[in-house]
């Protein structure tokens, strides 16, 4: 697929609204996800937002997002034992040939980190079941776009070609997310993409 479905496109603007953090841009993601996406999907995009906007803002989403689509909390996940072999698994996908310098690099800054990193982000998080991990990449780039964080931003840029986004899709969801962003931060978002598909093409 060479575009977005509508499903995904509410999921990637709904990161973009979260991370703006207004409770009107946040009431309208939700109201267009619940129009068109997959519930189970709308919750894992709140969930794993937690991971970049803290649990303030995961946990507004989550209260809004029951009161929206009138839908009771599911049973909580017994996946525990998974989470490092599951975490290992997906960060190796994200980063590709970048993944042994990932970690050591991080391991440099602090070990407890790198645990955190593979266990707590890509097990406990980012592997579960209920969103495709190229949604998930998509999602993430949408959030690091409107926060303006570019280094973090060409990771998941990476990360969602590795995991098997089209650069279509990835320019889609960028477009998606400069819609709620700063005229800097569009900016710099446009500049970044343009750095990860001119390297793209040189790996080829």
């Amino acid at each position: 697929m060479s575009t977005l479905d509508a499903g995904t496109e509410a999921l990637v603007a709904l990161s973009a609204a979260l991370a703006v953090g207004s409770r009107t841009v946040v009431d309208e993601a939700l109201r267009a996800a619940a129009r068109v996406a997959d519930p189970v999907a709308v919750e894992e995009t709140l969930l794993q937002s937690h991971l970049f906007l803290g649990y303030p803002a995961a946990l507004n989403g989550l209260a809004r997002w029951r009161e929206i689509s009138g839908r009771a909390a599911p049973p909580a996940a017994d996946d525990r034992d998974r989470w490092a072999e599951r975490g290992e698994e997906v960060c190796r996908v994200v980063y590709g040939g970048q993944y042994a310098g990932l970690r050591a690099n991080v391991r440099r800054l602090h070990p407890d980190v790198e645990r955190w990193m593979v266990e707590d982000g890509y097990g406990r998080v980012l592997g579960r079941p209920g969103l495709d991990l190229p949604v998930r990449e998509l999602c993430i780039s949408a959030i690091l776009t409107v926060q303006d964080a570019p280094r973090q931003l060409y990771s998941h840029l990476r990360g969602a070609l590795n995991a098997g986004a089209g650069q279509a899709q990835v320019s889609r969801a960028l477009e998606l997310a400069a819609m709620v962003s700063t005229p800097v931060a569009r900016e710099r978002a446009a500049e970044t993409w343009t750095e990860v598909r001119r390297r793209a093409a040189g790996d080829d």
